[in-house]
């Protein structure tokens, strides 16, 4: 049999069954499906978390998939994959978010030292209702790293509430809460949009 025969079949594989063979057998064919499906939708993901800064997003994505194969042999029969996935993706996140913050911290407390000062500008806002998508991204972009990635898993990924909470590890009921409140704080920042 050839490599095109096989192709057609995994493409139309569940993600779980692809992962099991990658897993069991390290099927490269496999993982590669998985990548084409999945890495558009990682670097839209990591763009939410890190605006502007497209060649870390590829690295990130990059990343989650290097570290996605290298604890292949982890993933058991019955997990979801999606969920799974954007686990590590929202991780690896993370901890580039915190090592951020933490050389924020230090240049902060060495201008202070030095005598420096920080002014910060904040955005226009327009009332165009052809300006709803930048408005939102403007909105989004102004929100912490772990809103934007609340609402690019709810709203971007359609994960379900249960999902958004499993690749969080968080309580479904706090994954709602965030949900709700996220939303609510949104519909007011573009309310002068809802009549347009």
């Amino acid at each position: 049999m050839t490599l095109l025969s096989f192709l057609p079949g995994l493409k139309r594989a569940p993600d779980e069954e692809l992962m099991l063979r990658v897993a069991g057998a390290a099927d490269e064919r496999a993982f590669g499906v998985l990548h084409r499906r999945y890495a558009g939708r990682l670097l839209g993901f990591f763009r939410q978390m890190f605006p502007g800064e497209e060649d870390l997003a590829a690295d990130l994505v990059q990343e989650t998939f290097f570290r996605l194969y290298r604890s292949r042999r982890s993933y058991g029969a019955g997990r979801s994959f999606r969920p799974w996935l954007f686990t590590v993706a929202y991780n690896l996140g993370r901890s580039e978010l915190r090592r951020r913050r933490q050389a924020q911290a230090y240049a902060e407390e060495a201008q202070y030292l030095s005598g420096g000062g920080a002014c910060e500008e904040l955005p226009g806002v327009r009332l165009d209702a052809e300006e709803f998508d930048r408005a939102l991204e403007r909105e989004l972009a102004l929100l912490p790293p772990e809103r934007r990635v609340l609402f690019s898993l709810r709203f971007e990924e359609e994960m379900t509430v249960g999902e958004v909470a499993a690749a969080l590890g968080i309580p479904e009921g706090t994954a709602k809460s965030r949900l709700y409140a996220l939303v609510h704080d949104l519909r007011e920042k573009l309310k002068e949009y809802e009549k347009l």
